[in-house]
């Protein structure tokens, strides 16, 4: 296993903002959530969701937030779908995250920028996180990350401060876009580590003074898209092409090679789906009962209970092969993100799928 560390000596800071999802979780916090109203007076009701619907969110007060890559966002409340836009304050109709902070506003991380909504209206911040100063990562529970190109931005609740993860002998060409340090994925661990997994440099993880990069059996290489803590304390990361791994502290497996459900033409440059693999993992969670699911963006969604997996596609009734996103609300129910257009849960024996008010959360 190939565990390189790294002292941070040098900080660049780069302007150009993409968005960022990060996880909640650690160890410091900040001071009890002051939960705002966010009910929303904009938008205009729509029969059903929209195209490129990204992920999802539950805020604290139980409204059900989709963002969509071009449409804009959608709020649900268990009574009438919003269609939110940028005529309505967004910064940008391509929402690729949302999160919320721990004064209950919201942050929709887009194309074009970041912008804040308070319940009412929207702020942009994109100018205000681009030169916020640049200092030492110091991470407080509750606190949000946003990416910028190579770069991040933590708001505490109060101020941002930029950092980079990567060593200061990497000097990136401006004119040059592939970015092997651009973030796609955060978790803080549940010590209080933060975990970044990277465009192709594996994944970093930060324990307050030094970055350690994890990097061995095709974890670098492919985008490491998506990572999650299990109730044992494993933590696993989704690789857009190395597939699934597990790590316990000690030892890094790659599930998918030791299960033979690799994609190895992917991995060579041949970008072909592949039915029945698990190379292409973009989301990971866990259920109630201890199963980890784990979402492919082109062979559909696995079910892994330690020791056996079990492919779901379409043909067992999921919504899509493609899941972008899987969500657990504030009841513990899963939620899957499919083909970007089609989002649906999973009973115990069938896959129930939601898509207009009244059946957007209860079975049609």
């Amino acid at each position: 296993m190939i565990f390189i560390k790294m002292i941070k000596s040098t900080i660049i800071f780069f302007c150009v903002l993409t968005p960022f999802v990060s996880c909640n979780g650690q160890n410091q916090k900040l001071y009890e959530y002051r939960i705002e109203p966010t009910t929303a007076a904009i938008g205009h009701p729509v029969s059903d969701l929209g195209k490129n619907i990204d992920c999802m969110l539950q805020d604290k007060n139980g409204n059900y937030w989709f963002a969509s890559n071009g449409d804009g966002v959608y709020r649900y409340d268990n009574k009438t779908l919003l269609h939110i836009t940028d005529k309505d304050g967004l910064c940008s109709n391509f929402v690729l995250a949302i999160q919320q902070d721990i004064h209950g506003y919201l942050w929709f991380s887009t194309r074009d920028g970041i912008c804040q909504f308070d319940g009412k209206k929207f702020t942009n911040y994109t100018t205000i996180i681009k030169n916020a100063p640049i200092g030492r990562l110091q991470y407080k529970e509750g606190g949000l990350f946003f990416n910028h190109l190579n770069g991040v931005c933590f708001y505490d609740g109060n101020t941002f401060t930029n950092f980079v993860i990567y060593p200061g002998s990497y000097k990136p060409s401006m004119s040059d876009m592939n970015r092997p340090y651009g973030i796609y994925s955060t978790l803080i661990d549940n010590t209080g580590n933060v975990w970044f997994g990277t465009q192709s440099q594996g994944v970093c993880r930060y324990d307050g003074k030094t970055f350690t990069y994890l990097t061995d059996k095709n974890l670098a290489g492919p985008a490491v898209r998506t990572m999650f803590q299990d109730k044992a304390g494993n933590i696993w990361f989704g690789n857009n092409g190395g597939g699934l791994y597990r790590y316990d502290g000690k030892k890094l497996t790659n599930i998918t090679e030791e299960k033979n459900l690799g994609n190895a033409e992917f991995l060579k440059g041949t970008f072909n789906d592949k039915p029945g693999s698990l190379a292409r993992v973009w989301a990971i969670n866990e259920d109630n009962d201890g199963n980890l699911w784990i979402g492919t963006i082109d062979a559909g969604v696995w079910k892994f209970d330690g020791t056996n997996l079990t492919n779901y596609t379409i043909k067992d009734g999921l919504s899509g092969n493609a899941i972008w996103t899987i969500y657990k609300d504030n009841k513990g129910e899963l939620w899957y993100v499919t083909n970007g257009d089609a989002i649906c849960t999973f009973n115990g024996q069938a896959f129930i799928k939601h898509d207009v008010p009244g059946q957007l959360l209860k079975s049609k």
